[in-house]
C-alpha cells in the first residue's frame, strides 16, 4: 500500500465537525435519540418488530450519510477522495474490527465520541481514550515500524 500524507483542511474539518454536531443536537432535542451510527443501523436493520416510526427516522438518517458525499460533488464539482486503502481483504478486516470494537465498547466514535461526551458520561470519555490509543498506536506501527 503505498503511503500518502494526510491532507490538513481545516475548513472542511470545521465545516463536517458543525455539521455531525448540529445533527446529533438536533436528533437529541427532537426525538430524543443518541446519534451512535452502529446503533442507528442495528435497529434499522433489525428483524425484531420496530414501529414504522422509529425504522423511519433511522433510514433517513442512514440516507443522509450515504447521500453527503455526492452532494459534496454536485456542490463542489470535485468527487470526495478516498485516502484509505483500496485492498478490498484489508478493508474487509478492517470493517470487521471495527464491528467487533463497537459490539465490546457498546458503542461507536459517534456514539461515544461526539454524543456521549457531550452528555459528560464517563464510560463515554473511557472509550473515546481506548478508540484514541489504538488509532495512534495503529497509524504509528503503520508508518514508523512497518514504513
Amino acid at each position: 500500500m503505498p503511503s500518502s500524507p494526510t491532507e490538513f483542511t481545516p475548513l472542511a474539518a470545521l465545516v463536517g465537525g458543525g455539521l455531525i454536531g448540529l445533527s446529533s443536537v438536533l436528533l437529541m432535542l427532537f426525538l430524543g435519540r443518541i446519534a451512535g451510527i452502529i446503533g442507528v443501523a442495528a435497529r434499522a436493520m433489525s428483524t425484531v418488530a420496530v414501529p414504522a416510526a422509529d425504522r423511519n427516522w433511522r433510514f433517513a438518517f442512514l440516507g443522509g450519510l450515504l447521500a453527503a458525499a455526492p452532494l459534496v460533488w454536485l456542490a463542489t464539482g470535485e468527487p470526495v477522495r478516498q485516502t484509505v486503502s483500496d485492498d478490498l481483504p484489508v478493508m474487509a478486516l478492517a470493517g470487521l474490527l471495527v464491528g467487533f470494537g463497537s459490539a465490546l465498547g457498546s458503542g461507536c466514535t459517534s456514539g461515544h465520541g461526539v454524543c456521549g461526551l457531550a452528555r459528560l458520561s464517563p464510560r463515554s470519555l473511557v472509550a473515546v481514550l481506548t478508540f484514541m490509543a489504538a488509532a495512534i498506536a495503529t497509524v504509528f506501527v503503520l508508518r514508523h515500524v512497518i514504513g
